[in-house]
């Protein structure tokens, strides 16, 4: 199977973000979130991407319409009908995700592949709510999604090698470089990224260094482009609770359970980049 129109669910930024790899790559692509609005925002957002890298002389005026002109936005679901590949990056809460690919089973087309954009939640679960189980699968895009060449291909139990390697294929022909991890909370990233972020919040919290020398020490040490805690930012506190709280459930790892201070942060609204306020903050920027 080749995969030729793809519909997008979610009005964050990886909805949008998706959506223009696809669309520059030649597919076809439905955007849908609840509200035309909204929809209609996930359409201007990269409609101004789509302008930047035109002013930068990345892109040409004529590539431009050709993107916007494969892209539609809708409130209606009804609209990913034909769609080869439906791609979900809404909320991460797996009640949310399972009553959503219910009800996408049974309006996409029979052999149409529903995927996840999950970055902790099981993949198997959101399969079973499907009469699919086989043609459900993870394809996991990173922030921000036009510039980060990695795609994690999450197979759960249940997913055909047919599936597998169409979604694969996909990434590759969206210029991603795809690797495949079974269907285990946190797949390869995440699972090893995350107790380095919680421990360096757990240095943090112990007095063992302050905030900047930590992120420096991380930039110039190790030659990473951002600090563990500005990433925290970048990711979101909440995101990121969300994601060590999965973590810990399936492994009950000591190195997965999240650091008291940064439960706080969250339930004081602090959440990074997103909220104005994090480890740093960002009104003053």
């Amino acid at each position: 199977m080749t995969i030729k129109r793809v519909g997008i669910l979610g009005s964050g930024i990886m909805g949008s973000g998706i959506a223009e790899v696809a669309a520059k790559t030649g597919h076809d692509v439905v955007l849908r979130s609840r509200k035309q609005e909204t929809a209609d925002a996930m359409v201007a957002s990269l409609t101004k991407s789509l302008a930047k890298q035109v002013d930068r002389g990345k892109l040409s005026e004529e590539e431009r319409d050709a993107v916007l002109g494969r892209v539609t936005a809708t409130s209606h679901i009804g609209a990913l009908a034909d769609c080869d590949l439906v791609i979900e990056s809404v909320v991460e809460d797996m009640a949310v995700k399972t009553a959503l690919f219910a009800e996408l089973d049974g309006i996409v087309k029979d052999d149409a592949i529903l995927a996840t954009n999950t970055s902790t939640l099981s993949v198997i679960d959101m399969a079973v709510a499907t009469g699919r189980p086989d043609k459900v699968v993870g394809v996991h895009f990173f922030n921000p999604a036009p510039m980060m060449s990695l795609v994690e291909i999450v197979r759960p139990l249940t997913a055909s090698d047919e599936t597998v390697a169409t979604v694969t294929e996909f990434a590759r022909t969206c210029g991603k470089d795809p690797v495949e991890v079974k269907d285990r909370a946190g797949f390869i990233v995440n699972a090893l990224l995350f107790p380095y972020l919680n421990n360096a919040v757990r240095m943090l919290e112990n007095g063992t260094a302050s905030r900047d020398d930590i992120d420096t020490a991380m930039k110039g040490g190790c030659n990473f482009p951002m600090g563990p805690l500005a990433l925290l930012d970048l990711v979101g506190l909440d995101t990121s609770l969300s994601i060590l709280d999965a973590l810990y459930d399936e492994f009950r790892d000591p190195n997965y359970a999240a650091v008291p201070a940064l439960r706080r942060m969250v339930t004081a609204g602090q959440l990074g980049r997103k909220s104005g306020l994090g480890f740093y903050d960002y009104a003053k920027k």
